[in-house]
């Protein structure tokens, strides 16, 4: 399992890593599109949608892709970013049991604008420039590595046991020091390289102040665990492990961005206030 993984993580960097260091935008946007369009198939799969899953998968790329040849320029993430916080805390609230009972037609639509509102944010975050972009990655992976720690060594009281029995509230915790830590750094390392586009830790704190910079960090990490415990919610109501066997060792493509697709379009509402 651990060859697997390591493989699958090598050649999907090799792939991603040139796509996104490229100059022109087209080669992250293809990379990116695709995946996307893997990750519309397995939500439909996941949503009893067995047949038809391709075409849903076909839809957002489609979607994506007419967006992007039109020049669209989403302004409305703020609207977006409230309706991922209050739409996830429903989800989340209502269960595993809960999610079969909302109609499966609005499950799909739910999932096309999902996936369609993260690739826009990240080509937008692209847009803003690599080191936004990547300070966007580094938080959800920090704040998935270090509650996955903290959790190990403090983790007692359980976050959602009914749909991620492994998650505590300690490791919450944790990840949110973690992406404090890196915020920290990062800014610092701004500061002192001086690179051509503000990172995520450098713009917040100019347009809202360190206070609310903070308070800002605090959210987005915790949306990333929300982003997460939602996907696992909708495998937990389909009987799945793993949203499909794409990247072997990783799970499917789903698995993989859960914790983005919260992140993204909240980091751009932050970032364009």
């Amino acid at each position: 399992m651990l060859k697997q993984r390591v493989i699958t993580a090598v050649v999907l960097l090799a792939v991603l890593l040139p796509a996104l260091f490229a100059s022109n935008p087209w080669p992250f946007g293809l990379f990116t599109l695709v995946m996307v369009a893997a990750a519309g198939w397995e939500w439909g799969r996941l949503n009893g949608l067995t047949a038809g899953s391709v075409l849903l998968g076909a839809l957002v790329a489609a979607l994506c892709a007419a967006a992007w040849w039109a020049g669209l320029v989403v302004t409305l993430w703020p609207l977006v970013a409230i309706a991922w916080i209050v739409g996830a805390a429903l989800a989340l609230r209502a269960g595993p049991g809960g999610w079969p009972q909302a109609p499966a037609l609005l499950r799909w639509v739910l999932g096309v604008l999902m996936l369609c509102a993260a690739w826009l944010a990240m080509t937008q975050g692209r847009a803003l420039g690599l080191n936004f972009l990547l300070s966007v990655f580094c938080l959800v992976w920090m704040a998935d590595i270090a509650a996955y720690f903290a959790g190990r060594a403090f983790g007692r009281r359980k976050l959602a046991p009914t749909i991620s029995p492994g998650k505590s509230w300690e490791g919450v915790y944790g990840g949110m020091a973690g992406v404090l830590l890196l915020a920290v750094l990062w800014s610092l390392a701004d500061a002192h390289f001086a690179p051509a586009s503000l990172s995520l830790y450098s713009l917040l704190p100019a347009r809202l102040g360190w206070p609310l910079a903070v308070l800002s960090l605090l959210v987005l990490a915790a949306m990333s665990v929300a982003g997460d415990l939602f996907e696992s919610l909708v495998k937990r109501a389909a009987g799945a492990k793993d949203s499909s066997q794409l990247l072997p060792g990783h799970g499917g493509v789903l698995d993989r961005i859960d914790a983005l697709l919260p992140v993204l379009p909240i980091a751009l509402a932050l970032a364009t206030l």
